[in-house]
């Protein structure tokens, strides 16, 4: 069983988690060279990229295709690219060419609404986003709330401040390509009525209850109503994730498996809040993520193939913590509407269950909890969990223990124990990297590292190897201190994909026949 990826982008998250969890099960992931992808806002040359997947699809049995990738070179091109929509269909239209080539295919496709920051940068966006970033999210906002009708008259004389201090050449460039990468979604839900795409992820990337995405997301589900898509088409808050799920949904449908999941929180409130970045309760997320990846939320355990213990804030938004903030600079619900001695209580008597059970870390955005996690360490409750996430957004944290869980689920129910050490292998992986490197590591790094290597958060290339170096001996040092099977890991290749802080490469190897 063959399977075609093209992914997002180079990043690990998008290119290396999908191939391992693909080394978990017997399906063959075939992915392009990592050199074909681009590099941050170098386009990945999509002629290149169309000549690989033509070659690559003629005997694959699925083909799950980005088309942020196929269409403009990856995730940050696609907010600073020129096509026109003219281009984007005779792009698009390609698909129905490989269809017809190999008309057994099924195509698993994944189209973000492009994101807007609420901060002045270019990192990601265009060079003017670092003077307009902030006016061009409060102007998507206003403008939004304005359509609405739900504006105060502050907010309309704001909107026409905010209009008029934005140059008309750069709201025009943001607009259109916006308007380009809307009709893109829009031209896919037409593929998909067509038959030519399976099923469409349309991810909604960094957004919030107002602004373009929004006001675009809306216009995305009156047409999917209107074309009767409601099964095909999932729309929901996530972006470097998507991968991981549609591989697990490629998966369940070739093993014709449905994975039931319970899922526990460990505050009352959880499914109830809104993520940072987010649009819509932590508990209508789960639920999406969990049906596109092709599994279903059951009532009680007992009837469950997995547990997924869900460790949620009791906040929403901008009062959810993130790993650089102490203990005494959370929000007081941290301590009050959240039981950490209870939940760590509860996935003890899971495991004891014989369960599988993933965690998904959703209480602090951009890593692990590190309260949660010494508990679980101080419990000896580290290597009994079966996966686990806490990276980044809550949808991207959400989907990789989902997908990742999904397969470990089958395979226990199916006695695949020959998989398990690369389970577990990318277990230690998400430890290392989400709680040894995002809740510890970068911080310590950024206090007490980087200026005297003329670095900064967003720019370590100056003494790239030397600063890759220290995070490679703290990332050790990390696991020598939490880790019991420290001895059966081996930590390689540690480095800075984007040659910044914000996320690193490493890779794991955990010796077979060690499992605990």
């Amino acid at each position: 069983m063959k399977i075609v990826y093209l992914p997002l982008d180079e990043r690990p998250c998008n290119l290396n988690y999908p191939m391992q969890l693909a080394a978990m099960t017997d399906l063959e992931l075939t992915v392009p060279r990592k050199e074909l992808l681009g590099k941050k806002k170098i386009p990945a040359n999509t002629n290149q990229i169309y000549d690989w997947l033509n070659n690559e699809i003629k005997d694959a049995n699925y083909l799950i295709v980005s088309l942020d990738m196929f269409l403009y070179g990856g995730i940050v091109p696609s907010r600073l690219h020129q096509s026109t929509p003219d281009e984007v269909v005779n792009r698009l239209n390609q698909l129905a060419e490989m269809k017809e080539n190999n008309k057994d295919i099924r195509i698993l496709a994944f189209n973000l609404i492009m994101r807007t920051p609420s901060y002045n940068s270019s990192d990601e966006e265009p060079d003017y986003y670092a003077v307009y970033g902030e006016k061009l999210y409060r102007h998507g906002h206003l403008l939004d709330k304005i359509d609405r009708s739900k504006q105060t008259v502050e907010e309309e004389i704001a909107f026409k401040e905010i209009v008029s201090e934005i140059p008309a050449e750069i709201l025009n460039d943001y607009t259109n390509r916006r308007k380009t990468n809307a009709f893109a979604n829009k031209y896919a839900l037409e593929l998909v009525k067509q038959g030519i795409v399976d099923f469409l992820v349309i991810p909604l990337d960094d957004n919030a209850e107002y602004g373009f995405s929004s006001k675009e997301q809306r216009s995305l589900i009156q047409r999917v109503l209107e074309l009767g898509l409601n099964d095909k088409v999932a729309i929901y808050p996530g972006a470097d994730e998507v991968g991981c799920t549609l591989f697990a949904k490629a998966f369940c449908e070739v093993k014709k498996f449905r994975p039931s999941f319970f899922v526990r929180y460990s505050s009352t409130k959880g499914p109830f809040i809104i993520p940072k970045l987010e649009d819509r309760s932590l508990g209508e997320s789960i639920k999406s993520q969990i049906s596109t990846a092709g599994g279903k939320i059951v009532d009680n355990n007992l009837e469950s193939d997995a547990v997924l213990m869900v460790h949620s804030p009791a906040v929403s938004k901008d009062d959810i913590a993130e790993p650089v903030h102490t203990l005494q600079e959370r929000h007081p619900s941290y301590f009050s509407e959240m039981n950490y001695q209870e939940f760590v209580n509860a996935i003890r008597l899971y495991v004891e269950k014989g369960k599988v059970l993933g965690i998904a870390d959703v209480a602090l955005c951009n890593g692990s909890d590190v309260v949660l996690m010494n508990l679980l360490k101080d419990h000896n409750l580290i290597d009994k969990v079966n996966a686990y996430a806490g990276w980044n957004t809550s949808g991207n944290t959400l989907g990789t223990v989902i997908a990742h869980t999904t397969i470990e689920s089958f395979n226990r129910k199916n006695t695949q124990e020959q998989y398990q050490h690369k389970s577990r292998e990318f277990y230690y992986a998400r430890l290392i990297e989400d709680w040894g490197y995002q809740a510890i590591v970068k911080h310590v790094m950024i206090r007490d590292f980087l200026a005297q290597y003329e670095a900064t958060y967003f720019d370590i290339s100056k003494n790239l190897e030397i600063i890759e170096g220290i995070i490679n001996a703290q990332l050790q040092s990390f696991i020598d201190q939490n880790l019991l099977i420290k001895d059966k890991i081996t930590l390689d290749n540690v480095n800075s994909p984007w040659k910044r802080m914000f996320e690193v490469g490493l890779e794991v190897t955990y010796r077979k026949g060690c499992c605990l």
